[in-house]
């Protein structure tokens, strides 16, 4: 599953391509890939139709493209109509947000196809691509943040928030993400260093590899219990999370496979520089330069895997996840 470098690939993607310009027609192959709309395919194009996209905003691995209404009366600048609702993409496993000419003939896993107002030079179809359809489309409500910050990364944020995405943390990319916020939630749980990385409601967008490396980066291993954690040590995770997903980010994101790409239709590269997760068996890079003999390990957990160092990487005495 794509996760937050990513889906912050495909946002930057979008926002080249698509904020500014109305929507003209949709067309809904596979009503599969709009099952989370509950009122039905009418509903979700009339919504599509007619509409413009001022944005496309990124909170954790949640997506969406604020919308308002192209023929109601409005003013430019500061004072400008706020939208109300978005359309939200879900990518889940295997969902693309691809830019083509209408001449391109159609993907083989095509579900939902959105034309575009004409912009010189400019792809004028957004298509979603979903081989094992997990993810999908839908139109949601835009609410007021909880603290009155952004809603999540944008090229001009507002204080508003896609309904679905409200109860999800920020991540360490957000400009508003508060470290303070964090370390004082994060001692309160008693749990695994891990477990408290992957919980959304604590900080969003660190998924199963990049917590393998940011734990590698930081010399922690996942099962330190986190009300032991210092404040030093909550701030090394953190900060290696946010180095590590900013060089995926450079590299175009993490691709094990064919069915992540951006929406220009090329893969990542960051696959290559993983120090940690998938290479169980393999040296530790970091005891090598250092002339120590030691091999990444694999361990089970919770239906996934964790991969360490175990030199410089060593298990708690009181680890318990």
């Amino acid at each position: 599953m794509p996760e937050l470098p990513e889906v912050e690939v495909v946002r930057r993607g979008l926002v080249n391509w698509v904020r500014g310009r109305t929507i003209h027609a949709v067309e809904v192959l596979d009503p599969r890939s709009i099952r989370r709309h509950a009122l039905g395919v009418e509903d979700f194009i009339g919504n599509l139709e007619g509409a413009t996209v001022t944005d496309v905003v990124r909170r954790g691995k949640f997506l969406w493209l604020p919308l308002v209404d192209s023929s109601a009366p409005g003013r430019e600048g500061p004072q400008a109509r706020r939208p109300e609702v978005a359309l939200m993409a879900h990518l889940g496993m295997s969902g693309q947000l691809l830019m083509q000419d209408a001449a391109v003939p159609d993907e083989k896993h095509l579900k939902v196809r959105i034309r575009l107002s004409p912009k010189e030079g400019m792809p004028d179809q957004l298509r979603f691509v979903d081989q094992r359809i997990f993810g999908g489309l839908f139109v949601t409500t835009l609410i007021s943040t909880d603290d009155g910050g952004p809603g999540g990364l944008a090229e001009s944020p507002l204080p508003l928030i896609a309904e679905e995405a409200a109860h999800i943390a920020r991540d360490p990319l957000d400009p508003a993400f508060s470290f303070d916020v964090f370390y004082r939630r994060l001692r309160k749980r008693k749990t695994g260093l891990k477990r408290a990385l992957l919980d959304q409601g604590l900080v969003s967008g660190i998924g199963n590899i990049y917590a393998d490396e940011a734990l590698w980066r930081a010399r922690l291993h996942y099962a330190r219990p986190t009300d032991t954690l210092r404040r030093s040590e909550a701030q090394r995770v953190l900060d290696s999370a946010r180095e590590v997903m900013l060089d995926a980010l450079a590299a175009g994101g993490t691709s094990f496979d064919s069915l992540y790409v951006n929406v220009n239709g090329a893969s990542g590269y960051f696959d290559r520089s993983l120090n940690a997760y998938g290479r169980q068996g393999e040296p530790c890079k970091r005891c090598a330069a250092a002339g120590i003999n030691s091999t990444i390990r694999r361990d089970q957990f919770m239906n996934r895997s964790s991969h360490t160092c175990p030199v410089c990487q060593p298990r708690p005495r009181n680890g318990r996840w």
